[in-house]
């Protein structure tokens, strides 16, 4: 530690920084969107909720925050692992949090890996609890070959 933890809102300059760590924090999987393009989009969807915490130049930890509307989700805390254990990602957790209550959002959702046991036990610290009988799903529109056309019925 080089001195006094600093936190800010995350801008897409600090992208590469974001990458790095987040490559480095075990449980953790950068996906379809996380690359530059889709962080900025994200970003300036959710102007001022994504956060960033530097000691000194460096970032050390990082975190996307955003809504739909009517839930907040969470994308990518991360912790430089020098750093864990010192409070940073319940600090930086509390931050967003408090930017979500203010506008208005009762719900945040965060997706955990199955082979994350770390990060289970953090959010579970932090008083998130699983939601019985829902599993995760999901497409990738991107990648998604088109599906075949069901034959229209002639209409007589």
């Amino acid at each position: 530690m080089r001195g006094k933890i600093e936190t800010r809102e995350f801008a897409i300059e600090d992208y590469d920084a974001a990458i790095e760590l987040w490559q480095r924090v075990e449980g953790l999987e950068i996906a379809e969107g996380d690359d530059r393009e889709g962080v900025a989009q994200f970003l300036a969807r959710n102007p001022g909720l994504s956060r960033v915490a530097t000691d000194g130049p460096a970032i050390v930890g990082v975190a996307l925050c955003g809504h739909d509307g009517r839930r907040g989700h969470i994308y990518h805390l991360a912790v430089d692992p020098a750093y864990q254990g010192r409070g940073l990602g319940k600090r930086l957790l509390e931050e967003f949090l408090a930017d979500l209550r203010r506008i208005g959002i009762k719900r945040v959702i965060i997706m955990v890996a199955d082979d994350n046991p770390s990060g289970r036990e953090f959010w579970k610290r932090s008083g998130y609890e699983e939601i019985p009988g829902a599993m995760a799903m999901g497409i990738d529109l991107y990648y998604q070959p088109k599906l075949p056309r069901s034959p229209t019925p002639a209409i007589k």
